[in-house]
């Protein structure tokens, strides 16, 4: 069989596979006390405010309005910055949107932000000027944030922050996506650098894990988890608003 031949789905499979399973074998302990904050800070009626930029926005979609998912989680999204602040389309879509300074500086004023909400922000590098700008606000308001990054990557790359700062320096919690520097999994043949990405099947796994947690906390303190029912089965669009009205204004 030719190199050619062996780059396929199966070769993603394993190094995939042993990405998920160096996760669970070694964050375990850090979802877990994510897990216990996220069940404290619904307890006290406050909200997830989940953030990504690029590609990790899929981590905080993963988090934010689907099915069998926590109600209580804002999504923060830089494309608010057209909604709700006037910023050209251009700007906002632009592919330089993640290291923007002003965007990071701008982004927390688009929602309702109180004290006991807790940030969870999502970045492969974790150096990019609109997140760690984020990150830094959080900190500066006093709330507690988790940050969900690729170590490997952040470790090996400099700050695109004017403080010098990455995202994982500041986290209160720091949960590592097990991803390699560049995020790709598998060389390519002949030299032609690596493909396929790891972040967001990793991501998606930490956010569902997170998710678990979470809840059987709040069960085991007796309290009813706040979870959406799909929109596509009957009676779940009915429940999902009754839930929405109690966070109205709080979450997008």
């Amino acid at each position: 069989m030719s190199e050619y031949e062996e780059f396929g789905l199966q070769l993603f499979w394993q190094e995939a596979s042993r990405v998920m399973e160096r996760v669970y074998q070694t964050q375990a302990d850090a979802i877990r006390q994510t897990g216990k904050l996220f069940a404290d800070c619904l307890e006290k009626d406050g909200v997830i405010q989940a953030y990504g930029t690029g590609h990790s926005r899929a981590f905080a979609m993963e988090l934010s309005g689907r099915a069998g998912g926590l109600v209580p989680v804002n999504r923060i999204d830089l494309e608010d910055l057209a909604l709700r602040a006037g910023w050209s389309l251009e700007r906002v879509f632009s592919p330089e949107i993640e290291r923007d300074l002003e965007a990071g500086q701008a982004i927390l004023s688009c929602y309702r932000i109180e004290p006991p909400d807790v940030f969870i922000i999502a970045s492969n590098s974790g150096v990019n000027a609109a997140i760690v700008e984020v990150a830094l606000a959080a900190k500066q308001h006093a709330h507690t944030l988790v940050a969900v990054t690729a170590l490997a990557h952040s470790r090996q790359v400099a700050s695109r922050h004017p403080s010098g700062q990455k995202l994982y320096e500041l986290a209160d919690i720091v949960i590592d996506n097990g991803g390699p520097l560049g995020d790709a999994l598998l060389q390519m043949p002949g030299g032609r650098g690596k493909a396929c990405s790891i972040s967001s099947v990793s991501g998606a796994l930490i956010g569902q894990m997170i998710t678990a947690e979470t809840i059987g906390n709040l069960l085991a303190r007796g309290i009813d988890p706040p979870i959406f029912l799909s929109a596509n089965i009957p009676g779940g669009i009915e429940q999902g608003q009754r839930l929405r009205e109690r966070y109205a204004g709080r979450i997008a």
